[in-house]
């Protein structure tokens, strides 16, 4: 199987275990909109954002790590599994002592109560990530998807029974979580037979230092990336101003605002993780900067259908995804989405050219470039936040994003030698402003142009999409 015909059967595989599991966790967020309120639903944020910025520091990013080496030939994966394993251990262990502390902290009082089903629900992530990404390491990839659906149905169902009918709220998402994730972790030990690749005699000290050296740049940028998400709810609810809205409801809309924008990167998730493993092995074939080409246009263009798409119906989509019947403030979230979905779209950009870092070892350009990004989404935020409130958040985590793909589309290319149409994502992304425009500002006739708009990006790339198709099917 050549390396297109292997992307393409691993994407399908992928997006098999991805899509239905996927749009069933969109479908919580009406759960969690008709059952949280405002302020508990941006105390439920918060916890996440801890947890996710605790998560890179604890185990110093060893499930991308383990990625990484447990597909190199060189390594045996016996020593990468045992030695990732152990390094998690480590961390999580001055987890239980760093925890309780920061609930001390200024700022950080809605740790409270919180503190024990946190560091479970920290402990039970890492776990499940292990273990999903040494599935994908072993090439077990039907198995891989078939655990995303098995996960997200144990999600949704501990959902129901601890937020809608048990009402726990903020402490029953935590739960389902918690549960879900630890299930999984169990299910993909036993089955695939992990056990048979952790022992203390595996344990490699060289190894350790190698993995380490290699993921210390994967932590700041890890953790930059995050900061990038949240901390615009963060100026949200503590920012002041006479003249927006803002405060702990503010946060709370936007947050929500946020889940639509997650359809795109649903979509390139999924292909990302195929990508991220074809990048790997293929990273020292002679034609990969030809195999890059092409598949990274296909890739844009997809992207560009699928945020005009998101743009084009974000009213009916948001009706969709968020119940806003028992708070009517969360029926203005969809005025804040469609610059957001430009945003992640170039996220997923960000993230197709982070490979190259990946498959070459230069975590460090990593680091830098989401500095890059981090530091103008921060400037913006300060600035824009209190003038123009929620949709200066927005403009804000879009221009950091944008800035972060210009500096990598330069960089990664002395890495790679590939091409890439800088007319065709100046066109494109034009037009997609143009319709986020018409979506916020709701011009008179505002539908048709919108429509036409959509239309308009379809036509222009999937004809686009079709060419690179046929190219790679020649190959």
């Amino acid at each position: 199987m050549n390396k297109y015909k292997k992307l393409a059967f691993n994407t399908v595989i992928f997006a098999i275990g991805s899509f239905g599991s996927k749009i069933l966790v969109m479908l919580l967020t009406r759960l969690y909109t008709k059952n949280i309120n405002p302020t508990d639903s941006s105390r439920k944020e918060m916890l996440e954002l801890t947890a996710n910025l605790l998560i890179p520091i604890v185990t110093f990013c060893m499930a991308d790590t383990l990625l990484r080496y447990g597909l190199d030939k060189m390594q045996d994966k016996r020593k990468v599994f045992t030695t990732a394993s152990c390094i998690c251990g480590m961390g999580l262990s001055a987890l239980f002592v760093v925890t309780p502390i920061l609930g001390l902290i200024p700022k950080m009082e809605y740790l409270k109560g919180y503190t024990l089903l946190l560091i479970v629900y920290i402990c039970t992530s890492t776990f499940r990530s292990l273990c999903s990404q040494f599935v994908r390491v072993r090439g077990m990839l039907k198995l891989f998807s078939f655990d995303g659906i098995l996960t997200t149905l144990t999600l949704f169902i501990f959902n129901i029974i601890f937020i809608s009918k048990l009402g726990l709220g903020v402490k029953g998402f935590l739960l389902s979580v918690i549960f879900s994730d630890f299930l999984s972790g169990v299910f993909l030990f036993f089955v695939a037979k992990h056990y048979n690749f952790f022992h203390k005699r595996y344990f490699d000290r060289n190894l350790m230092r190698g993995m380490l050296k290699y993921a210390m740049p994967l932590i700041p940028t890890a953790i930059m990336w995050i900061v990038i998400l949240f901390a615009n709810r963060i100026f949200i609810r503590e920012m002041k101003s006479d003249k927006v809205f803002l405060g702990e409801t503010a946060a709370g809309v936007y947050g929500w605002a946020t889940k639509v924008p997650n359809l795109i990167a649903m979509v390139s998730t999924i292909f990302f993780q195929a990508w991220n493993m074809s990048a790997i092995t293929e990273h020292d074939s002679q034609d990969r900067g030809v195999f890059y080409e092409r598949v990274f246009s296909a890739y844009q263009s997809i992207m560009f259908v699928a945020t005009g798409f998101i743009i084009a119906s974000v009213q009916f989509i948001t009706k969709v995804f968020v119940d806003a019947s028992e708070f009517p403030i969360y029926k203005t979230a969809y005025l804040y989405t469609p610059l957001l979905a430009v945003g992640v779209m170039f996220m997923s950009f960000n993230n197709f050219l982070s490979s190259i870092y990946v498959a070459s070892k230069k975590t460090t350009n990593s680091f830098w470039t989401s500095l890059s990004a981090f530091s103008a989404s921060m400037l913006l935020n300060v600035i824009l936040i209190p003038k123009y409130g929620i949709q200066g958040a927005s403009v804000a985590t879009l221009s950091g994003y944008f800035l972060c793909y210009i500096i990598r589309i330069i960089d990664t290319r002395k890495l790679v030698d590939f091409k890439v149409s800088h007319f065709n994502l100046v066109s494109n992304s034009g037009l997609l402003l143009f319709m986020c425009g018409l979506a916020i500002m709701r011009p008179y006739f505002y539908v048709p142009m919108l429509l036409f708009s959509f239309l308009l990006i379809a036509v222009i790339n999937l004809n686009h999409i079709m060419l690179s198709v046929k190219k790679m099917m020649k190959k």
